[in-house]
Parts: C-alpha cells; structure tokens; sequence
C-alpha cells in the first residue's frame, strides 16, 4: 500500500500539510476551525462568559464525521478521575479519528493557570504569586511538571499564560496576572512558556491584547489606553514570551480597543503579530470571542458575518464550541460572502501544528503511556517551594515575626479555617467543584489554622471566624475578640473567596469598586487591634488591598497571592521562623481605598504633587518585602557619567552579602530613570532584576548587562526609538528606594528599533572577590 505524502513523517510539514489540504473538501477543512466543548452546562451558572447564552445542542455523531479541530476541557468541565479520564479522552480520540476520511484525531487542550485544572491535579500558586517569587527558572520548572502532566493523560494545548499587565488593581482577574510591570510580566511569563513548551505542550499566550486596561476595571469593558501605553506596557510581554518563550499559540482577548475589537482587528492579529514579529502558530478565540462581535460587540449582523471578520483578522480556531465555523461558514463560502481562502489559510495553520504534534502520523495513538498521577510528591514538593518563595514580609516593624514556639496564639478570620482560602478562582476546587458541592476536593490542602499548629506544636491555639469573607454579619466579633484577648498574638486571616462572575470578591468578573477589605473584615481587625493585644495580618488574596488605614498598629503584616495547595504549611514555616520570607510585591499595596487606582509606571503628572489633594503614593512599593536576615550591597562600580552610543551597552557590578545570623535571599532589582525624552516616561520602570540566595556571611558578585535597547519606546511617530541623552540606573530592593545610581549619556543619532533588539537585562552571578 502506497503511504499518501500528508501521512509520510520525512516530507517536511509543509508539503505534508498542502497535500492533505488538497484532498478535504469545504466541510473538512472548517471542522478544523473549531473545537466542541462536551458536557459544556446550557442551564445556570457557567464557568466561561455568557456560557448558557452561548451554548448549542449538536449532533456529535453527525458532527465528528467531517472531523475536528479541538476538544475542550475533557478533565476541566466535571469532576472525573484522571486516569479514568484519559481513558474516555483516549476513546473520544479514537471516534474522531474513525469517523472522518483522514482519521486525523482533535488537539485537546485545558487551563492550566495554576496547575492542570483537572480533579485530583496539584493546585500551584496563582500567578500573582509567580511574580512575587520572581524566580524565572522555578517558574519554567513550574511549566515543565504542569506540561507533563498535561501530556500525561493525553492534553496538547494549554491556555496559560496570563500576560496582561494590571493597570487597575480593582479587576477581578488581577489575580491570574504576573503583575504590574510589563518586564516581570514577560520574564516571568516567558520562564512559564518555555517549561510548559519542553513538556510538548502548546503554550497559549493571552489575553492577546489590552484586556487589564478595561475601563472601571470592569470585565470585557471597553479599552481607553493610548497607543504608546499599548505598546510599551501591553505589548512586551507577548513579545518577549513569543521571541524567548516559543509560544505557539496566542488567545485573542474579548475586548475592544478605540472600538475596534480584537477579534476583529487584523492591524493587532495579522499585520503586528505575524508580519512584524513572524509568529507561525496559531490564534484561537477566547470563549465565544467570535460570537461575541455579533452579540456583544454588534460589529457583524450574523453568525456569519462574525465568522467573516475574526477569519479576514486572523483567528483560526473558534472556541470553546462551533457557533460560527461550523453551518454559517461554510454556507457563507459557497455563497460567496467569504473567500473559501480564508479558510484555507487558517485551516493550514491548524494542521501545521497538529503535524508538529504528530497527529498526522499513522504511528499516533491516544492511550496513555503509564499510570496517572497528578498530585504526585514531586509536584507537591514544587507547590510548596514556591508558595515559600512567594510570601511577601510587607512590615515587622518590632520583630514580632517569628513567633516563640510556645506562645498562646488566637487565629482568627474567615480564611485561617478554609482550605478554599488558598486557591484562585481557575484552581478546579474553585473553578468547578462549586457546581458540584457533593464532591470531595480530590487533593489535600492543609489551612493555615491546621498548619500553624502542626507547625508550633507546644503553641496554644485557639480559633474563631470572626466574620464572614463577604457577608455584612458581625455578630462572631465578640468570640474573635475575646480569644485574642486571651492570647499573647493574634493572628488574623483575612482576604478574598476566589469564584466566578460575581460569586467571590477575586477572580474572572469579580471586579470591586474600590480596595478596601471584602465585608465587614476591617471592622473586625480595628476591634481585634482594639485589644492592645499584637496582631499579625496575613492576607490571602487575589489582588491588594489598602493597608494604610492599619499602618504602624500592627505587629506584623504578611500578604500571600492565593499561595495553592502548599500555602498553608508556607505561610506557618514564615511564622514561626523556619521559612525565610523573600517574596516581593509584584504589585503597589495602596494606602486608602478609593478612587486611586495606581500602578508604579506613572510619569511625573501621576505622582503625588501640589497640583492635586490627592496622593497616589502606595503605602508598599512595587518590589518591595521584608526578610529576617540582612544584606549588605558593597563595592558598586558605577556613579560618575558614563557615555555610550545610543546602540551601546554598560555593566554595573555590587556584591551582595548577607549580614545576618540566617540564609535568606534579596531580590536586587534594576530600574530605569530617563530624565528628559520627547514623550513622557514611567518616573522608573523594572529593567533587570536578580534573586540571590545566601547563607550567613555568604557574598555573590552580581553584574548587570544594560544594553541601550532597554532604554526604547515608541516615540512621537509611533516608531520604537532609542534616543540620545543622559539616563539613570538605579539599583534598589524596590521601585522607590535607591541604593546605587549609575550616570549614563547615550550618544549618537535616535535610532529606531524592532521586534530583533534586545529585551532583557542580562545578570551573572560570580564568586565575590
């Protein structure tokens, strides 16, 4: 038998892929265009924007026999055993395949924000907490086990990561961001990618693009942002996952720009993302992002004319389940409404990545290749290292932290007792398990309460609720305050419920009015404050919340980022001393709650000055945490004005050495200062950054290579640019203290740079001299 050229492995992709495209007829190539969503609910509460609305009845046995191009979240949308579920993905794959003439299976893709959004699977910290780590390489380990277990139980694809940059901080999906600055945001994103793309899983980079920017902070509201904070801010970090990362997928965000929406908009999907930066993967919809221009959008009077605009734009696979690619497209093209080489063109794209995948292979087959486990002691491990390394110290300020092992301690708040407190709102505990309150969480997840006493076992414990997350009630104030009385620390839990749509205070169209604490949850810290008795804050949240009304009452202040399945036992280990803290804010903690949305990048009008009442200063900076050793920062090379070409590069150099009686880790971070430039410019933005490890009187040589390109923005043109003039570099343990500055003046022309300049700071790390 003569093997057809589309199934011959030694023929480059290409020729393999214009083969096969040669023999489908219409309805063949548009299967590939979009996925099916089995088990998807069409009646109450959905786990994806307008899910009921959006959601149609379907013959599967009539619709697989064209063939298809994704299956959406088999382990994602109902509890199920894992193993048993890669057996059912296995057999779903195995009809597709044999329904159709190609026997080409679908690529099945799932979340994976936080971990594998499966029952069962390990629940790693959100993101919010990957950038207050900012740790790169543990974050890209994070991607690898995440990626293998996605392949484990036969998943190609996962839609993560998060790469919008917050810029209002009272949106509810801060909490699946990296952060407020577009460099940590693309590091740290990039670092993700890589892990996950080294397991042979399809990273999906989104929201693709503007999506944090929305007005009010409300979900899927429109965007106002300009086009320089487009493309300084928004855009980096796709840029950088994509160039550094190798994403092979990117997610186009539901939202409008100057009201054009990017489902919409070829300038954003094909002129920018394919023909200047030369992306060849492939764009997919964000739930129901192609029906959205019909319904929510009215940029397309039908179901067709959607399916004209997001394919003419560049979207090739419709997700989560066929509305638009399916019947309306394919009557459109044989009406001639739509040129049948649109569909051409994305249905390439899709079989190009379904070859790099090895679904077009006759060797293929779905069934597992071992035994599943998806919470094993290694991941367990992982979750717990970087829920440690996530955990900001944000003030100590009498040494109260650590706590002696055999003091009396009364934990109080609505999270100490819940292990649903430590995880964000795309966990599958919070995500799903809502929908199915009959069903255990499927992995364990110590609390704070339980972890703490596990943690001080010759401690006195006590315990009381106090309040509840979001409810008015204050009728348990009494009982929390009497216990603290009794003791000699109060530690108080408080925070947000992750949840979906309006059913918690964090997480995806869980958008607040301003950043005060939920409920009635400052009432019950200014009483338990009100004791006299010390109080240690530890806030589980999803984004920040205002302090400033606490500032220099409390005994200590302590914020996790939804910390995952781990953050109970992290969170006790910085109580009691054994865990170092060393996280860093990824995000300005405000001082009062209303009206001041803010994020660090702001220009000189955005700073707190005489021409306003209002001060918009935070209370904890970006970068800023606290640690229970010391460091010393020596022998800075740098200060007197240096001059390089405007396509230069500089090194500055310190030594690092811990001073303190324990190891720790700093986080050295680099901030750019540009003086005067023909636009106006972030006061100082994040250009490098380093987190060191070091034992008790250990030093390390860090230097950090500074190339003129990070000086770049997009000019009064709209071209990126280099310009000459003088500049600073500002070496600090957070965006608003200096430590050492380094002169610089660029010389030479203005230069234009593209998507090939250099993006990130390097950093080495020798022994100190």
């Amino acid at each position: 038998m003569t093997t057809a050229p589309w199934r011959d492995p030694a023929l480059p992709a290409a020729a393999r892929v214009d083969d096969l495209l040669s023999r489908m007829t219409l309805e063949e190539k548009t299967a590939q265009l979009y996925g099916v969503w089995v088990g998807a609910a069409t009646d109450g509460d959905g786990v994806a924007p307008l899910q009921r609305e959006m959601t149609a009845d379907y013959d599967w046995d009539e619709l697989i026999t064209h063939g298809l191009g994704q299956l959406t979240r088999s382990f994602g949308t109902a509890p199920v055993d894992p193993a048993l579920g890669a057996q059912a993905l296995a057999r779903a794959q195995r009809r597709i395949a044999g329904a159709g003439r190609f026997g080409i299976p679908a690529v099945a893709h799932e979340e994976c924000l936080a971990g594998f959004t499966a029952w069962g699977a390990t629940a790693y910290p959100v993101p919010l907490a990957w950038g207050a780590s900012f740790d790169p390489e543990l974050v890209a380990e994070l991607g690898r086990h995440i990626g293998r277990d996605l392949r484990s139980v036969g998943v190609h694809q996962g839609l993560a990561p998060v790469l919008d940059v917050v810029r209002d901080p009272r949106w509810g999906r801060v909490e699946e961001t990296i952060g407020e600055d577009p460099y940590l945001v693309g590091t740290v994103g990039a670092a993700y990618v890589r892990g996950l793309e080294s397991a042979g899983v399809v990273a999906t980079l989104k929201h693709f693009a503007g999506y944090a920017s929305s007005v009010g902070a409300r979900n899927l509201a429109p965007v106002r942002a300009g086009v320089r904070e487009f493309a300084d801010v928004t855009l980096p970090p796709f840029e950088m996952a994509l160039r550094e990362g190798g994403a092979r997928s990117v997610m186009a965000s539901y939202t409008e720009t100057d009201g054009v929406p990017v489902s919409a908009d070829p300038r954003l999907l094909d002129e920018l993302l394919r023909g200047e930066w030369g992306f060849t993967g492939t764009v997919v919809a964000d739930y129901f992002g192609v029906g959205f221009l019909q319904s929510q959008h009215r940029v397309a009077e039908d179901e067709a004319g959607a399916a004209h605009l997001a394919l003419a734009a560049g979207i090739d696979v419709e997700l989560p389940t066929l509305k638009c690619y399916g019947a309306p497209l394919v009557g459109a093209v044989r009406a001639g409404r739509i040129p049948e080489s649109l569909v051409d063109r994305a249905a390439r794209r899709v079989l190009l990545q379904k070859c790099e995948l090895g679904l077009l292979d006759e060797d293929w087959r779905p069934e597992p290749d071992g035994p599943v486990d998806l919470d094993s002691a290694p991941n367990r491990a992982l979750a717990g290292r970087l829920a440690q390394e996530s955990v900001v110290l944000l003030d100590n300020p009498d040494g109260l932290l650590p706590l002696a092992p055999d003091t009396r301690i009364a934990v109080v708040g609505p999270r100490a007792a819940d292990a649903l407190a430590m995880l964000g709102c795309y966990s599958f505990p919070s995500h799903v398990l809502p929908h199915h309150p009959e069903v255990p969480l499927g992995i364990p997840i110590p609390t704070v309460l339980d972890a703490l006493r596990a943690e001080l076992p010759d401690a006195r414990v006590t315990f009381a609720e106090g309040c509840g997350v979001s409810d008015p009630d204050a009728s348990g104030f009494a009982e929390a305050v009497a216990r603290a009385a009794e003791a000699d620390v109060c530690v108080a839990v408080l925070g947000d419920r992750a949840g979906l749509f309006g059913r918690g205070t964090s997480g995806e169209g869980c958008d607040v009015a301003d950043l005060r604490l939920p409920g009635v949850q400052g009432e019950l810290l200014d009483a338990l404050v009100a004791t006299g008795v010390p109080v240690v804050l530890v806030l589980l949240t999803g984004r920040p919340y205002a302090l400033g009304r606490w500032h220099g009452r409390l005994g200590a202040a302590v914020q996790a980022f939804f910390p995952g399945e781990e953050g109970g036992p992290a969170l006790a280990g910085v109580l009691s001393g054994r865990v170092n803290p060393s996280g860093r804010l990824p995000v300005s903690v405000p001082r009062a709650p209303g009206g001041q949305p803010w994020t660090y990048l702001q220009p000189p009008l955005g700073l707190a000055g005489e021409v306003s009442n209002l001060d918009p200063t935070p209370l904890y900076p970006f970068g800023h945490g606290r640690s229970y050793t010391t460091f010393a920062w020596e022998d800075f090379t740098g200060g007197d004005v240096t001059e390089i070409g405007t396509d230069g590069s500089y090194d500055l150099s310190l030594t690092v050495r811990n001073t303190g009686d324990r190891a720790g880790a700093e986080v050295v971070q680099l901030y750019l200062h540009d003086p005067v430039a023909s636009v106006t410019r972030p006061d100082v933005r994040l250009t490098g950054y380093r987190r060191l490890e070091l034992s008790p009187g250990e030093s390390r040589r860090l230097t950090f290579r500074f190339h003129a390109d990070l000086s770049s923005f997009t000019g009064r043109t709209g071209a990126r640019v280099v310009e000459p003039g003088a500049l600073e570099l500002r070496l600090g343990p957070s965006s608003a203290e200096v430590r050492h500055t380094a002169r610089l003046r660029l010389t030479g022309p203005v230069r234009v740079v593209g998507p090939e300049r250099t993006l990130r700071c390097e950093v080495e790390v020798t022994e100190a001299g």
